[in-house]
């Protein structure tokens, strides 16, 4: 819906698995647009790929494979759309190698803010994927450069705009 409703020309995905989410942002692309995913389990990638290339917006899709803090850089593009749902250890990380490539008032939804509750309790020594949703809600929630909103649905979705 988000894709659909500002129509972007270059959008980006942290974390393909099978590819379905990136099917539904493509969706929304402008004619000329793109999207690039990007997925470190090599082995993921050709069910991904499969499901691309049944379906007309597979063209506007390249999947690539690898460290998205080192794939995003080499890049080289603004976008106008970003997804973040990788490793939940790494969204500060991403977040911030991400949002110098975010055109201003792009949006950023990033998946699993919520992580099935364990956000609003002390998170366990050993549970580093609740300690980097914290990190990171707690990090884009004191960001000048964006304003956010959590939407409450299924396990939480931030949506940030990157503000001029």
């Amino acid at each position: 819906m988000v894709s659909k409703m500002i129509t972007p020309s270059a959008i980006l995905e942290i974390g393909t698995f099978t590819g379905y989410s990136a099917l539904c942002l493509a969706k929304g692309l402008s004619p000329a647009g793109i999207l690039h995913t990007i997925e470190v389990d090599d082995e993921l990638a050709p069910l991904a790929q499969s499901f691309f290339d049944r379906t007309a917006l597979g063209k506007k899709i390249q999947l690539h494979i690898g460290n998205a803090i080192e794939i995003i850089p080499s890049l080289n593009t603004q976008f106008d759309l970003a997804f973040i749902d990788g490793d939940k250890r790494q969204y500060v990380e991403y977040y911030n190698v991400l949002i110098p490539y975010m055109k201003s008032g792009s949006f950023i939804l990033a998946d699993n803010v919520l992580w099935d509750g364990k956000v609003v309790s002390e998170p366990t020594a050993n549970d580093a994927q609740t300690k980097g949703i914290l990190a990171f809600n707690d990090f884009v929630h004191t960001d000048p450069t964006v304003e956010n909103v959590l939407l409450p649905i299924r396990d939480g979705i931030m949506l940030l705009r990157k503000v001029d």
